[in-house]
């Protein structure tokens, strides 16, 4: 460990893993965001915190389970003509999980809520909200963990660029989530994202791998265009919709 402390190599690693991290875990706390919204105020943050603990859990456990990783690459089963392996079972499953969720909370987004008592809602909200995001943590951990474990041999920078990018989203998350309840549009452009991220994830289980960045690229784009098109309403209408 402390030879790792001198080397500037490992430095190297440990900053390149931990920004891809980040960018890995841009997903991950969007999704977050966007659960943690429905909860009451003063739930939110220790939401955000127990989410996001949750990930790094998972992540490190998953890491220390190196040896195990490497099985879930052996086909189980047979169907439409491949083989599917436990990683495509677990990234297939999650994809369309993500699928799932992300219609349903556009649907609430656009027609309003279902109608659901608030009361009932509430009593088990909170811990809805964190069995949702350990389901989704562990698809997303195992996607994040693999790439790390492509990129760098030593487990310490691995677990240390898990902790340093999870205290960043961390600190953003709330941001993040305060941001996207402010403005109805970004909420459900993030879940056309999530929807694209899901689609990508049922797509990598039939070994037809989509890159992130084309996917990241075209969500930067399109929320760059809503943020100037938000921009222009408020100098133009003080925040009225133009026409079209």
């Amino acid at each position: 460990m402390l030879t790792l402390l001198t080397d500037p190599a490992a430095w190297l690693s440990l900053a390149t893993l931990t920004v891809l991290e980040v960018v890995l875990g841009v997903d991950n706390v969007i999704f977050l965001s966007i659960l943690v919204e429905r909860l009451p105020s003063a739930q939110q943050g220790p939401a955000r915190i127990v989410g996001l603990g949750l990930a790094m859990l998972t992540r490190i456990l998953l890491l220390l389970s190196v040896t195990w990783l490497a099985t879930l690459t052996t086909p189980l089963l047979h169907a439409f003509g491949q083989d599917f392996s436990g990683r495509d079972l677990v990234l297939g499953t999650g994809g369309l999980f993500l699928l799932w969720k992300s219609v349903v909370e556009i649907h609430a987004s656009v027609e309003g809520p279902s109608g659901v008592p608030r009361r009932r809602a509430a009593v088990a909200g909170f811990a809805a909200v964190i069995a949702q995001i350990a389901v989704i943590d562990i698809v997303f951990s195992l996607d994040s963990v693999l790439t790390a474990v492509g990129l760098v041999q030593q487990v310490e920078i691995m677990i240390a660029a898990i902790v340093i990018a999870v205290a960043f989203m961390m600190f953003v998350a709330g941001g993040i989530s305060r941001f996207i309840a402010r403005h109805p549009t970004i909420k459900v452009l993030a879940l056309a994202f999530l929807i694209l991220i899901g689609v990508a994830l049922v797509a990598e289980a039939f070994e037809f791998h989509i890159p992130k960045g084309y996917l990241y690229v075209s969500m930067a784009f399109a929320l760059a265009v809503e943020l100037l098109n938000t921009r222009v309403r408020r100098r133009s209408g003080g925040g009225r919709p133009g026409p079209g």
